[in-house]
């Protein structure tokens, strides 16, 4: 099965204050801020959704397609993928903007104070979706580029190729209506439990009238696990253990991970979910989206520790 995967491609700058934000700010004059922060060097990281995606299930042996756009400065963030064996053919440059990026800036109080350029990602990825062969295809829509998140859904839907709808962030910017659409018919829509209530509030609908317009709902709850919703039924499923929680960012994206390769093996939703909890586990060890690393003989004797002989 061919995994289609759309969503953002970025880079991550990270940087550390070595003091707290709130000594060099004075709140009465809040309305003429004017700071400069000296930080201590910066961190760069591949990151962005999609590509947070396409890396974990690379881990797990799927060699996926990324359906996003770039700038002029991808070409290191290029070699990685090419290096874990991650199509870019559906990857569109666009030479007069930069990649999307996030600069972040940590103080010692783990205050933190983001810029994000959209960049390269505010143009659709215009990829050819007629090259996808219908019979054996998954798409997957994450946050990325507003266009792609409208466009994608509706042609999975009119062609009859299961997806993924997972509008994380992107929330805000979508109305009622278009939330609604897009979504509607999906094999999974999968959130947070905050995700899930800006849904419901968006869309009006309540999480049974949700389920309705979808085959799965994926609730995912943090250290508590999942939640997986079918028509008035829910299975959970726990969280796999970890050492350390060392960043939870990109945890969320390793779970989809898990969750595109079970559902490519045949498995199930909740099997599959399971999955989805034991890639998620190694992300949360380690700093960054893209820094975990496990074969395939040590993720299967931990799934097996959590849940059992994989079935």
């Amino acid at each position: 099965m061919q995994i289609y995967i759309s969503g953002s491609l970025a880079f991550d700058r990270i940087m550390t204050f070595p003091d707290k934000f709130a000594n060099h700010i004075l709140p009465d004059k809040i309305h003429i801020l004017n700071v400069c922060f000296l930080v201590d060097g910066l961190d760069e990281r591949f990151g962005g959704t999609g590509g947070n995606i396409a890396y974990s299930l690379s881990l797990l042996g799927e060699k996926s397609v990324l359906l996003s756009q770039v700038g002029k400065d991808f070409s290191s963030y290029d070699a990685w993928l090419q290096e874990h064996g991650i199509s870019i053919a559906g990857i569109r440059t666009i030479e007069q903007e930069f990649t999307a990026g996030a600069y972040i800036t940590t103080d010692k109080s783990d205050n933190q104070i983001t810029g994000f350029n959209p960049g390269a990602m505010k143009y659709p990825c215009q990829f050819d979706m007629t090259k996808i062969d219908s019979a054996d295809a998954l798409g997957i829509i994450s946050p990325g580029n507003f266009d792609d998140m409208i466009a994608h859904p509706k042609y999975y839907r009119e062609n009859g190729i299961p997806f993924i709808f997972d509008p994380g962030q992107q929330i805000p910017v979508f109305s009622g209506e278009q939330l609604l659409e897009a979504f509607d018919g999906a094999e999974i829509l999968i959130t947070n439990d905050y995700e899930l209530e800006m849904i419901k509030n968006s869309t009006g609908l309540s999480k049974e009238e949700i389920v309705d317009r979808v085959a799965y709902l994926i609730t995912t709850l943090g250290e508590n696990g999942c939640a997986v919703n079918c028509k008035g039924e829910e299975t959970l499923v726990s969280a796999v253990p970890v050492s350390a929680v060392v960043d939870p960012t990109g945890a969320g994206d390793a779970f989809r991970s898990g969750l595109l390769k079970g559902l490519s093996m045949g498995k199930t939703v909740v099997e599959a979910a399971k999955l989805g909890s034991v890639c998620g586990a190694y992300a949360v060890e380690c700093n960054g989206t893209q820094e975990h690393c496990f074969t395939l003989e040590e993720f299967t004797k931990r799934f097996e520790a959590s849940f059992g002989p994989m079935e």
